[in-house]
């Protein structure tokens, strides 16, 4: 079985500018999700988020995620794309 391991550093940029202030968060969870599935070739579906990255971006509420984050993503054979915080 071929996994494909990497390290990502995640802008969040767009949470800010295309987003009302209180959907800030909201946004910068599905800015993720379209982020690793353009760079790991694979559906959003596909697209499993471990909750540390949830608590990271929710950490300081809706209105201000964090500016960028860093996620290390594993691909398997199928396609499906688990993805964990970085302890920094």
């Amino acid at each position: 079985m071929v996994e494909e391991e990497r390290i990502y550093t995640i802008p969040l940029r767009k949470a800010f500018l295309k987003a009302p202030r209180w959907k800030r968060s909201n946004k910068a969870i599905k800015e993720v999700r379209k982020f690793l599935a353009r760079h790991m070739k694979t559906s959003e579906e596909k697209v499993y988020l471990d909750a540390s990255i949830n608590e990271k971006i929710w950490e300081r509420g809706s209105q201000k995620p964090p500016s960028k984050i860093r996620v290390r993503t594993i691909k398997s054979e199928d396609g499906e794309v688990e993805t964990e915080l970085v302890s920094d």
